[in-house]
């Protein structure tokens, strides 16, 4: 065996259904009197049965939560908690609410209580993420990380069935490059490959059956997993590809991970045939072939494929491929300019994974 460093992360986590009625319990524990709730505008009614389930106690409501967390959306935030005197912040929602908590959290060291409604996997990282003017830069810090989650089954199950297929493999993503990470080791092997599998097999359940509790709790489960992968070891290619294209064109963030991951993948298997198997066995219908697996679990998800159906221009491919490998960054394998070029054309296109890049 391969010497290795294992970091846990501190965290609580608080799951299963109807987990939420912990929450005032929760604020009790951690002697907290006026937290601040954060939501997006399409939230605000989930935001308000929190101020409901703690009886009106709270700072107030900030509801301009927005996508890749622009810095002055964070300043209206703090200046809003400053004037209202919180002393911590409870974030409901997905990405996009949970990076604008970790924005005020590591500003003003107030708690973070977080409650995910998708399965992007933010909340059990150290990493936020922010966008000032049209860059998207990346930091970790341990105090970026929620102090608390709570995972309640009963908060996805409205979650539509589309955007429950890009969030979910949006968090398989955060497992698939920790079984090839710089700095993996064998513990997240194991959440990584239980992660895929759990959100392989539940996420074409949830299309199929959305009202499914045993799906919905199964692939929660798989994005609690995934989410510590992403928590705990660094990630490669697909998430910088990722973060390029998301910060840079201005595209959905689930749906662009959904999109690149079995190209990158691609890219990256001549290095990683040992995580290549890991990923297969993890995958049902892969007959060993972890691309294969990836195309059928994302044909059976109806999910989009092409880039272009989400406004990026063909223009934008040499572009979005100068500024990926303008910026060096570990890779198993090393970053080439022209498979670089090809990768993003075909994420463009909207074309099957090939094992030929």
């Amino acid at each position: 065996m391969q010497s290795f460093e294992y970091n846990a992360n501190p965290g609580r986590v608080i799951f299963g259904s109807g987990s939420l009625k912990k929450l005032p319990d929760e604020v009790a524990r951690l002697n907290l009197k006026a937290p601040l709730l954060l939501s997006t505008p399409q939230q605000i009614e989930q935001a308000e049965s929190l101020k409901a389930i703690l009886n009106g106690k709270v700072a107030g409501l900030f509801t301009e939560a927005t996508m890749h967390t622009p810095s002055h959306i964070t300043n209206k935030a703090l200046e809003y908690a400053k004037e209202q005197k919180a002393d911590s912040v409870i974030s409901i929602g997905g990405g996009s609410t949970i990076g604008l908590g970790k924005a005020i959290s590591i500003r003003t060291g107030l708690p973070h209580i977080c409650i995910p409604t998708t399965y992007a996997g933010s909340e059990m990282t150290p990493i936020l993420g922010e966008t000032a003017d049209g860059q998207k830069k990346t930091r970790s810090d341990p105090k970026i990380l929620p102090g608390t989650v709570i995972y309640d089954v009963d908060l996805t199950m409205t979650l539509p069935p589309a955007l429950s297929a890009t969030s979910g493999v949006n968090a398989i993503a955060h497992a698939v490059e920790a079984l090839y990470a710089r700095n993996t080791n064998p513990i997240m092997c194991l959440l990584a490959q239980e992660g895929i599998k759990a959100l392989a097999e539940a996420l074409p359940d949830i299309v199929q059956d959305p009202s499914s509790e045993a799906a919905r709790s199964k692939a929660l489960y798989g994005a609690w997993l995934c989410g510590t992968c992403l928590g705990s070891v660094g990630m490669a290619l697909h998430h910088k590809l990722c973060h390029t294209l998301g910060g840079s064109f201005n595209l959905p963030h689930a749906e662009t991970h959904t999109i690149v991951l079995p190209h990158a993948l691609s890219y990256n298997a001549p290095k990683i045939p040992a995580a290549m198997q890991q990923i297969a066995s993890a995958l049902p219908e892969s007959d060993g072939d972890a691309i294969k697996g990836l195309n059928v679990l994302l044909a059976k998800l109806k999910v989009k494929r092409g880039l272009k159906e989400f406004g990026m221009k063909e223009a934008d491919i040499d572009t979005a491929a100068d500024i990926v490998v303008s910026n060096p960054y570990w890779n198993p394998r090393e970053i080439e300019k022209s498979p670089i070029r090809e990768l993003i054309r075909r994420c463009w296109a909207g074309e099957e994974a090939r094992a030929d890049l």
